[in-house]
């Protein structure tokens, strides 16, 4: 379960950041990629990763500003050469307009993909999105100039594993009968002794929570989103002492971020959509300013990537670049 930063500008592209657009890789997981906004240039960055383009079956969008959304077009339709056949299909979610903007987009330019695309379009403030066995998506809405959400996702607690000392302890020895006891039936040994697979499982290991948030500035919906994150992505388009012309502009500053998540009880603060006003010893400030409040913050870049840890996993760890 990796994040990957494509973009982490805010409003336009910068010498060194491409405006916003998020991977959620969950290739371990579900053997899928998870696309949060996709800014203009989102696959001219992707070509700079590994990630395949036919691995991305969802596509989350925050809000319709052209920041977020421009790099679709060219996204869908590169997909479509790029061994994305009819057996993988594509979800977008997002406010509506979202299907009007890719079908309108692919009709004038008489482009035709490979594969079918279903749109969720998001008219209530809030709801779930969808839920399986090992993953819940949710959303709430935020506060910006045009209608923008936030997204939470919730995997699922991961079965305890099985605890193969005790079972040798008793006698019970490797076979096809671990694989009954894993399932927590009750098995008859050979003696007639019985065994409850209950008894012989671990304690379930606890799945992991990231809130992905789009433009917005400070508002309940956030918590929402946030409560108890493992990881919490929270723009940051204004310094300290910015809060007047973060609120004018529907935006955040980093101090509202880093409160925001020592209130929610986050685990790390990732702070992105950076003004091309920051750059070198700035960004550092932001940080920095942050940090003071909130200390597991982290300015992200182009091209980080952040493995989300499960809550026993030391935090050098997680970050592979």
């Amino acid at each position: 379960m990796e994040l990957e930063f494509l973009g982490t500008s805010a409003g336009s592209p910068s010498k060194f950041r491409n405006v916003t657009a998020l991977a959620l890789k969950l290739l371990d997981e579900i053997n899928e990629v998870w696309l949060f906004d996709v800014g203009e240039g989102t696959q001219h960055q992707i070509l700079r990763t590994t990630i395949r383009p036919r691995k991305v079956t969802k596509i989350f969008i925050t809000h319709l500003h052209g920041d977020h959304i421009f790099g679709l077009p060219g996204f869908l339709s590169s997909r479509s050469f790029q061994g994305a056949e009819a057996a993988t299909p594509l979800t977008i979610y997002g406010p509506r307009g979202i299907k009007q903007f890719v079908e309108t987009s692919m009709r004038v330019s008489q482009t035709h993909l490979a594969y079918p695309i279903k749109y969720v379009e998001l008219d209530d403030e809030e709801g779930v999105l969808f839920e399986n066995d090992r993953f819940k998506v949710s959303y709430a809405g935020l506060d910006h100039r045009i209608k923008c959400v936030g997204y939470r996702v919730e995997e699922k607690d991961y079965p305890g594993e099985l605890m193969v000392e005790k079972l040798q302890e008793v006698g019970v020895r490797p076979g096809p009968i671990y694989g009954q006891i894993k399932a927590g039936q009750v098995v008859t040994l050979d003696d007639g002794t019985q065994l409850n697979g209950k008894d012989f499982i671990g304690a379930p290991k606890k799945g992991r929570t990231v809130a992905i948030l789009g433009d917005t500035r400070k508002t309940a919906g956030i918590d929402k989103l946030a409560l108890n994150a493992d990881v919490l992505v929270h723009e940051s388009t204004f310094g300290k002492g910015e809060a007047k012309l973060a609120r004018n502009y529907y935006h955040s500053t980093c101090i509202q971020a880093a409160q925001t998540a020592q209130r929610d009880h986050v685990k790390k603060l990732l702070l992105t959509h950076i003004s091309a006003r920051y750059v070198g010893p700035m960004v550092k400030k932001l940080q920095a300013d942050a940090r003071e409040i909130f200390p597991n913050t982290r300015v992200v870049r182009d091209f980080d990537t952040y493995n989300v840890p499960f809550p026993e996993r030391r935090e050098n760890n997680e970050w592979i670049s």
